[in-house]
């Protein structure tokens, strides 16, 4: 069994780097930091062994790990200046930094050298073990400034990155700070930090892997976002906080007497809550943020986020919130604000308040279409700072702001809204939680959010009048069918009208007259009944013959030239249809033939057996149809060969209900020939027809 688990985590460390001081040798040394890498990971793996061969045969000696402590941390400071070299020949570093890290490093290192060379030696011992942990500490204070210093330069040369070594060597020098602090605070090594160090070490090999194979092909650029900058920094800064009032308590504790205890319970519990505080507070969580942003990034904002954070936002298409609040937020958002406020154009052309959000406005908000702002936003895409404005008035030229504007408490950038060229809104944003710096990112980010934000406002307004225009055209479309069938009922009433003087002593005449005002009030009844329920499923579906019901209209048709006739004597055929419907849409299209014939021509009826369907063919002489007409006009609503006379709803009708019953409805013409109609009914069974007998010359007809 191993004796203690620094036998593992030393022996890992050591084989780990052996590998790595073998990959860099034999295949990479073609640049110094790829030998300052093989030096340090060469010189780790000895430090490493001396480790491991100490846990378990005791040898060598302290001086001799000492030594090789001291050695390891040179060889990584010496990879760090490799790294910073390079950074000065890009002419991102001041050469000063580089002389006062150098000439610092160099007298530390040679003290701390000479100091246990001569202990080691001449068993001279000049500084006692606090000294020496106050060296290891400087060593690594030493070593993460100049990781913080490649770090901060990092964009420079993210290509070849080097940012791996600087994350890897920085990790070292952190480890150690933390562990000889630790020391130095106990007056002794924890065991868990010296147990852990080895393994922390190796864990950090595949990011030194990393480079040196990266060095031969295209690199991986390795980038921390904001996010998690923000996130890590908040841990750091806890972390800290608590090893505070850690240290805090134990002295409390130890110098409270018999009121220790009790005050470092309330120390600790009062603690916690301000820090819980601090962390919940949106203000601090605002101005971290910012300080990240101006000290660790070349650009104020992690473009990727803030456009994926927008797209997510603008793409929800449900209305909660609505649409304007959406972008109130995000434009607020991008300078760290939660407050706004939006106008958008009305189609009066003057701007009204559409949301606003922690923010209170004043009772008149509508910014007139010819207001000086309005006028400047169209000469100019400027976003307005009220704080510069107010400063400075002339920098805007004397622009006069909208009391809706002026008189918002808190107001603070005014942005304005394109649509193409024209200025279709205006947005207005509170002060922020945090001082933020406008510069030329600040403004190039809102101004491109502005724009995708108002082309969706924009889309969101013409989805609003397309849907109220689809309204109105549901409402005219049943107004037309309505007309349709008045105009029906009409012409029979207009034609016993003309006739009551002629025939009004005629006792046919009045029973048809009767017959033909019943006819109209059922198609009238009908018609109310259709537009007080028009979702209603009034079905009203029967078996009814088809031949009888062609016949009959036949005999109602036989009114106007050219009078409609049936090819032959067709049996008994049997469908199921609604009889007044289906009696109105063959009746349209026959009523459609003779309109469109010369009295002198022919309309012919023609019904035919298929598997399972009739089809009825409605034949005519007339001015018939072109085929574009018949692809693209003739089954939609409101187009007719009949002009300013016809409504167009005839044929579009027929057709959907024939569908209805599982039908169709098809058309054949030829301009100045004809058209043929051919109507497809389902039968009532799989017979087909019913056969009958012909009394002429009693056969069976089939």
């Amino acid at each position: 069994m191993l004796p203690d688990l620094s036998v593992i985590s030393h022996g890992a460390a050591a084989t780990v780097y052996a590998i790595l001081a073998v990959l860099v040798g034999t295949r990479y040394l073609r640049r110094d930091i790829d030998r300052a890498l093989f030096l340090a990971a060469l010189v780790t793996t000895l430090w490493a062994s001396a480790l491991f061969t100490q846990s378990i045969w005791g040898q060598p000696g302290f001086f001799i790990r000492y030594l090789l402590e001291l050695l390891r941390d040179t060889t990584w400071i010496l990879l760090l200046f490799a790294m910073l070299r390079d950074t000065l020949r890009q002419g991102q570093l001041s050469g000063q930094i580089q002389r006062a890290l150098g000439i610092a490093t160099a007298v530390l290192l040679v003290t701390l050298l000479a100091l246990g060379s001569l202990e080691f030696v001449f068993n001279l011992s000049l500084v006692g073990g606090k000294t020496k942990l106050i060296g290891q500490i400087a060593l690594s204070l030493l070593g993460l400034s100049l990781a913080e210093q490649i770090w901060r330069n990092a964009p420079a040369f993210g290509r070849s990155s080097m940012k791996y070594l600087c994350i890897g060597a920085a990790t070292i020098f952190a480890f150690d700070f933390f562990m000889y602090a630790d020391a130095l605070l106990f007056g002794k090594m924890a065991d868990s930090f010296w147990n852990a160090r080895g393994f922390l070490n190796a864990a950090l090999v595949p990011l030194f892997a990393i480079n040196v194979v990266n060095s031969r092909k295209q690199p991986i650029d390795f980038q921390l976002s904001r996010s998690a900058v923000f996130h890590v920094g908040t841990l750091v800064l806890a972390g800290a906080y608590l090893l505070l009032l850690s240290v805090s308590g134990y002295y409390i504790r130890i110098l409270g007497g018999n009121w220790g205890e009790a005050l470092q319970v309330l120390l600790s519990a009062l603690a916690l809550v301000f820090l819980v505080t601090l962390l919940l507070s949106r203000r601090l969580r605002s101005k971290l943020m910012v300080l990240i942003s101006q000290n660790f990034f070349d650009y104020k904002y992690d473009y990727r986020e803030e456009w994926l954070k927008m797209t997510k936002e603008l793409s929800d298409i449900s209305d909660h919130p609505p649409l304007p609040l959406r972008a109130i937020r995000i434009l607020a958002g991008l300078v760290q604000s939660n407050a706004g406020a939006i106008w958008l154009k009305s189609d009066q052309g003057s701007y009204t308040l559409k949301d606003s959000a922690n923010l209170s406005t004043p009772r008149y908000t509508i910014i007139d279409e010819d207001a000086d702002l309005v006028r400047f936003f169209s000469d100019k895409e400027w976003i307005v700072n009220l704080d510069e404005y107010r400063a400075d008035p002339v920098s805007y030229d004397l622009l006069e702001i909208p009391d809706a504007i002026a008189k918002t408490p808190d107001a603070w950038l005014v942005i304005p809204l394109y649509l193409g060229n024209e200025l279709y809104g205006i947005a207005m944003v509170g002060r922020p939680y945090a001082r933020v710096e406008l510069n030329w990112e600040n403004f190039d980010l809102i101004k491109v959010v502005a724009r995708q934000t108002c082309n969706l406002l924009a889309q969101a307004d013409a989805q609003n009048r397309l849907s109220r225009a689809m309204q109105f055209e549901a409402v005219s479309k049943a107004s037309a069918f309505m007309v349709h069938d008045l105009k029906t009922v009409i012409a029979q009433l207009s034609l016993l009208v003309n006739n009551a003087q002629k025939h009004r002593n005629n006792p046919a005449f009045i029973d048809d007259m009767i017959t033909t005002t019943d006819h109209a009030v059922s198609k009238m009844t009908n018609l109310v009944e259709h537009i007080r329920k028009p979702t209603a499923d009034d079905d009203n579906s029967k078996t009814l013959d088809l031949t009888q019901l062609v016949t009959n209209l036949l005999e109602h048709c036989n009114r106007q030239k050219p009078f409609p006739t049936l090819e032959g004597t067709p049996p008994q055929i049997m469908v199921k249809a609604d009889s007044e419907q289906l009696r109105s849409v063959i009746g349209h299209l026959i009523q459609n033939a003779q309109d469109a014939t010369p009295p002198d021509g022919e309309v012919t009826l023609s019904l035919k057996i298929a598997k399972g369907n009739v089809v009825l063919f409605i034949q005519d002489t007339g001015c018939g149809m072109t085929d574009d007409f018949i692809s693209e006009r003739l089954f939609k609503p409101f187009e007719s060969t009949k002009g300013l006379t016809g409504m167009g709803i005839g044929a579009y009708q027929a057709r959907e209900y024939i569908q209805k019953l599982g039908g169709t409805v098809d058309a054949t013409s030829e301009p100045g020939l004809g058209s043929c109609f051919s109507i497809r009914i389902p039968l009532v069974d799989d017979s087909g027809y019913r056969p009958v007998t012909n009394t002429n010359d009693e056969s069976t007809v089939s």
